[in-house]
């Protein structure tokens, strides 16, 4: 078996278009002479909507840092219940047969029996309940993530759904948050609190913005960082403990000398 390089994108003279832009997928296929080879092959929109599994999909830099951070933060809040977990960017197969498995960037999921490495969760056959989904969205998905998703999740029973929109301003980018959540009637607006915060139940959290970074607060109210952020807190407080020591080693050396 083999890879066959994907074919050269033509371009017309001023345009530059790139085929893989979305991500790819590999799929096999045998050649006259019975030689199998893996042809990559460019996603649609359509294909990031419905993914399959082992599909590559493109994201850009501030898309994985959030997604990280957000799955770190519930993993670590919800380490100690059993029965619940947290994936990203993993196919999940809903209850409900007329929605099509979908891959939200990250999911919480209740009443699941045992973990499992899976590439789709079935969410039927394990049993789960599918407790929260936070979207990240790109321009080219956000009609996806803000329209279809809606209707989708709704159907398929999630209790909360947060979407998380990225506007591209120049270089930077605008962050909001916004949500739905489930009633007796289906989803209505999540209710926000006066900074415009989004309370999650599944974790006991709030999810919102500050100084346009998105971030997740605990129940008092206080930021909770990243790994990075904690590490370097955790550094700081080595060092300071470490002057400490020396100046206390300092003092009792002047004391004997005394």
């Amino acid at each position: 078996m083999a890879i066959a390089s994907p074919p050269a994108t033509v371009q017309t003279p001023g345009e530059a278009v790139d085929r893989f832009r979305f991500g790819w997928r590999y799929v096999r296929r045998e050649l006259p002479d019975g030689e199998e080879v893996f042809e990559q092959i460019p996603l649609t929109l359509h294909d990031v909507h419905y993914p399959q599994e082992e599909d590559f999909i493109v994201h850009s830099d501030d898309h994985e840092r959030m997604r990280g951070y957000l799955y770190d933060v519930l993993s670590a809040r919800l380490a100690d219940d059993p029965f619940t977990v947290v994936l990203t960017d993993v196919r999940v197969a809903w209850a409900a047969p007329e929605v099509k498995p979908l891959g939200p960037d990250v999911i919480v999921l209740t009443g699941v029996r045992a973990r499992r490495n899976w590439s789709t969760f079935d969410v039927g056959e394990e049993g789960a309940q599918p407790a929260l989904v936070i979207e990240i969205t790109s321009p080219e998905t956000r009609r996806i993530d803000v329209i279809d998703k809606v209707y989708e999740y709704e159907t398929a029973g999630v209790a909360q759904y947060v979407i998380v929109e990225c506007a591209p301003r120049g270089e930077q980018v605008r962050h909001t948050v916004r949500g739905y959540r489930m009633t007796d009637a289906g989803y209505a607006p999540a209710p926000t609190n006066p900074q415009g915060w989004i309370w999650l139940d599944a974790p006991r959290l709030w999810i919102g913005t500050r100084d346009d970074a998105v971030l997740l607060f605990d129940e008092s109210g206080q930021p909770i960082g990243d790994y990075v952020q904690i590490d370097a807190q955790r550094r700081m407080a080595e060092a300071r403990v470490r002057e400490l020591e020396q100046e206390l080693a300092r003092l009792r050396e002047q004391r004997n000398a005394g």
